[in-house]
């Protein structure tokens, strides 16, 4: 079973922190993959959003000690982040992660990687990168998934357009017209309209 987790943190003086927590975590005992879950940060402000995120995983995964991500879409990476109890070493890697991962290490444990799904995402979307990223079934890298996603959404909302479209040209050629039964004043209007026959000698 996927471990979805929705929890406010314990501390409660940060500000994009003090919501519930967004995470989705594959089910223990899955066979490994590219990716360990997603995470749906609120911000881009590692400082803020690390802290909570690590205090629901350390009891789950044991002491986390140090994340990396790649500084594509971190504008501001801290060398450290406080976290209940202990510091958490940040490094950065370009070339070597994923842009869309968060790489978590812990030095009694192991490793974990996480999707970070960009905080701007729609919630649908999110929900549904969060549901694949959890899918003991899953091969594709984190950014493979964010693309598939954006595929999906993009063909959505051109069918939605083209639905669009296609009625506005039905609407065009008299379509939600065509339905309406003619009035008795056009019929009468039309016959009046007629040649009567001291006109047509």
């Amino acid at each position: 079973m996927t471990a979805t987790i929705l929890l406010t943190p314990a501390v409660e003086d940060r500000t994009p922190s003090s919501s519930p927590l967004r995470l989705a975590l594959a089910p223990s005992g899955t066979a490994p993959a590219l990716i360990d879950g997603a995470w749906w940060p609120r911000s881009r402000d590692l400082t803020a959003e690390l802290p909570a995120l690590i205090e629901v995983l350390d009891p789950l995964w044991g002491r986390i000690t140090r994340a990396t991500v790649n500084p594509t879409f971190w504008p501001v990476i801290p060398r450290k982040v406080p976290v209940q109890g202990h510091v958490v070493h940040v490094g950065w890697f370009e070339a070597e992660q994923d842009p869309h991962t968060l790489l978590l290490l812990s030095y009694t444990v192991g490793r974990w990687d996480l999707l970070v799904i960009p905080p701007e995402t729609e919630p649908a979307t999110a929900a549904r990168l969060m549901a694949t990223a959890t899918d003991p079934s899953r091969s594709l890298t984190a950014t493979g998934l964010v693309d598939e996603a954006e595929r999906s959404r993009a063909a959505a909302e051109a069918a939605a357009g083209s639905d669009l479209i296609r009625e506005a040209v039905w609407d065009s050629e008299g379509g939600h017209d065509a339905r309406r039964p003619a009035s008795h004043a056009s019929a009468r209007a039309v016959i009046d309209h007629g040649p009567t026959p001291a006109e047509g000698m």
